[in-house]
């Protein structure tokens, strides 16, 4: 930094930014120097229309001094590299024009997966895929079936509640969760769907260990603490290693066919365009 401004004046000079930047009045923001490094200055004007108007006057001084403090060790690591790369290291261009042609491709690739790709997975597709990869979808973790409820310890009918969850009638479900939307804390009745264990277990006071020997052994299951009692309801499991049922990786398989079917999409479009570039005799060889 050249000798002009001290750190107090510098402060000053910033504060004298963030007035105008919150003002949105930056007519008097000349391009006097701030700091300098070697031949590059960093200016009030530069510093000014850097700071977002929606800043409040604390955060556009914080901005303020985190830009300075970037843009000089920016410079000083370009002089470093100006000073001790080759000519040959320094020359980026072609990795410049590298990347914008990679970037106009994807972009050009985008534009035309929004205009005319129309992504349909069918259920006989997944069912197919899931068939045939069937090695790649061993559970992970432990799933269940079932329901699961925290209420207070001062809810009322706690006997009514220790019933009704167990139950497999239709109407004590109906009546379970009209009791559950008045009273709980929580409550989660997933029996059209799986769960991980792990989801349930986070919510317990201690979550539940021998994961495995519990689900064999265990079909209700009830504890409390100071505050809560929890409920829960195991209607169906698989455990770890076993074949995840297909409802359970439907959106992984779904994700997995899209992504090929994209792929296939640009491949077939690059294919195309080469055809069509032959037919119209844009390419020579020579």
């Amino acid at each position: 930094m050249n000798g002009k401004y001290s750190a107090a004046g510098l402060t000053a000079v910033l504060l004298v930014l963030v007035m105008a930047a919150c003002n949105k009045s930056g007519s008097s923001i000349n391009d006097d120097p701030l700091v300098r490094i070697n031949e590059k200055v960093l200016t009030k004007g530069m510093i000014y229309q850097a700071i977002p108007n929606s800043l409040s006057k604390d955060d556009s001084t914080i901005f303020a001094q985190d830009y300075i403090n970037r843009w000089i060790r920016s410079e000083l690591l370009i002089s470093k590299a100006e000073l001790n790369l080759t000519p040959e290291e320094k020359d980026v261009a072609q990795l410049l024009e590298e990347y914008r042609r990679s970037l106009l491709i994807h972009q050009y690739q985008q534009k035309l997966l929004e205009q005319k790709y129309s992504p349909l997975i069918t259920s006989s597709e997944i069912r197919n895929y899931y068939s045939d990869m069937e090695d790649n979808f061993k559970l992970a973790d432990p799933i269940i079936k079932g329901v699961f409820v925290i209420v207070p310890q001062s809810a009322p009918n706690i006997n009514s509640l220790n019933e009704l969850y167990r139950s497999d009638d239709s109407e004590d479900l109906v009546k379970l969760e009209a009791y559950c939307f008045q009273n709980a804390k929580k409550y989660e009745v997933f029996l059209d769907h799986w769960l991980v264990i792990d989801d349930i277990n986070k919510f317990l006071p201690e979550p539940i260990s021998r994961v495995e020997r519990f689900l064999r052994n265990n079909t209700y299951y009830h504890t409390t603490d100071s505050l809560y009692q929890y409920f829960l309801s195991i209607k169906e499991y698989k455990l770890n290693n076993e074949l995840a049922p297909i409802e359970f990786v439907e959106g992984k398989i779904k994700a997995i066919l899209l992504n090929k079917k994209r792929l296939e999409f640009i491949k077939q479009l690059e294919s195309d365009l080469y055809e069509e570039a032959l037919k119209n005799k844009s390419i020579t060889f020579y």
